[in-house]
């Protein structure tokens, strides 16, 4: 049998090589939201993996927007103009494509590096003031953020809009919406973080409304021709949270305005989350949101090995895998999974040497065949 993981799939008009997807990585690397050279060999290399769509982290829409003043944003000239490098880089180099992940972080913006503490950053200390759906803060430790009024929701709205535009001046082929991990749009998706109301709080269809406007105001001015996808968190693992059959509907109602994809995982919005964590612990979450979508589903979360990534392709439980932290262990891993199903996959010209039918190496997994790159 073929082997589902590295089967063609379309995304409007992209045809991708396979079903493996770079999920995006936050790096904190970032000066004042200017990616540098840091970002480009770590994009970079999944340019030459193999990988089908690789995903920059969470890019910001707005200084004030951003989870710290370290994360990659799209916002300024100077930040488009280094998106476009890397893009520049996969569309000379790479057979897959790569896409920008738009973010706001709402009440998690103002944050301190992990690797400087975590926690809130004073405005004292050059932080900045935090907006979100309502004035509930993350913990005790964290200021309450703004409540956004109607007038600046449609400002944010407008935010996405234009960094979606800078994305594709700056040459890149997919845009995904961050709806998870508790930012902006995870905020006003939950009940426990919003609080409001209006037309956007209240109801579970109302609290879906942001997400649903802000998809549609990019899918107005992205190029028909290509995709947009969402990352959601399908569970807050939090009782009297956003749930999976909200997630699910949420999906259906996406599927039905043109949405591309859904990239599901969970968590990440209330501290007294209790995740059960193992390997494929998020895939049931896929699976759910794709027995009832017609759209492509991905899947993530400790998805380490190819062949139990093969099975879930196989079984139906999702249309594509995104890995994130086996790729920073092993940036071959998609080689390295293609030898181990027997398929077949292109190599950068300046890499064919490297496969191991090249040299003498093709029993370390059951052997694949090398084609050469388009």
């Amino acid at each position: 049998m073929a082997a589902k993981l590295f089967e063609p799939i379309e995304l409007r008009g992209l045809k991708l090589p396979n079903r493996i997807v770079v999920a995006p990585m936050t790096q904190f690397s970032a000066e004042e939201g200017v990616g540098g050279d840091w970002h480009l060999m770590h994009l970079g290399q999944y340019a030459v993996s193999g990988a089908a769509l690789s995903l920059t982290e969470s890019c910001y829409v707005a200084p004030n927007a951003r989870n710290a003043r370290s994360c990659l944003s799209l916002y300024s000239d100077e930040q488009e103009t280094a998106i476009g490098r890397i893009a520049q880089f996969f569309d000379s180099h790479s057979d897959g494509f790569f896409g920008v992940q738009l973010c706001h972080a709402g009440r998690k913006a103002s944050a301190r590096e992990p690797f400087k503490g975590g926690g809130p950053l004073p405005i004292s200390e050059g932080g900045y003031e935090a907006s979100a759906p309502s004035a509930v803060p993350l913990n005790e430790e964290w200021p309450a953020p703004k409540p956004l009024s109607a007038e600046a929701v449609s400002d944010v709205i407008q935010l996405f809009v234009d960094s979606a535009r800078r994305a594709e001046r700056a040459g890149a082929k997919v845009i995904e919406l961050h709806g998870a991990h508790g930012y902006l749009i995870h905020q006003f998706l939950s009940p426990l973080t919003n609080r409001r109301n209006d037309e956007y709080g209240g109801s579970s269809r109302n609290r879906m409304r942001f997400a649903v406007d802000v998809f549609d105001a990019v899918r107005a001015v992205w190029p028909d021709e290509l995709p947009i996808g969402i990352r959601v968190s399908a569970t807050d693992w939090v009782e009297g949270g956003w749930s999976v059959e909200e997630t699910v509907e949420l999906g259906r109602i996406l599927d039905q305005r043109g949405c591309d994809y859904i990239h599901v995982s969970s968590g990440g919005l209330s501290p007294a989350q209790k995740i059960t964590v193992g390997p494929g612990y998020q895939v049931g979450f896929a699976e759910s949101v794709k027995s009832a979508v017609k759209m492509p589903v991905i899947a993530v979360g400790q998805i380490n090995d190819a062949e139990f990534a093969e099975t879930i392709l196989q079984d139906q439980k999702a249309d594509m895998i995104a890995l994130a932290r086996p790729v920073i262990y092993d940036p071959k891993w998609v080689w390295h999974a293609a030898h181990q199903l027997g398929a077949p996959i292109a190599y950068p010209r300046q890499y064919e040497r490297g496969h191991p039918d090249r040299w003498g190496a093709s029993g370390i997994n059951a052997p694949g065949n090398l084609i050469p790159e388009k």
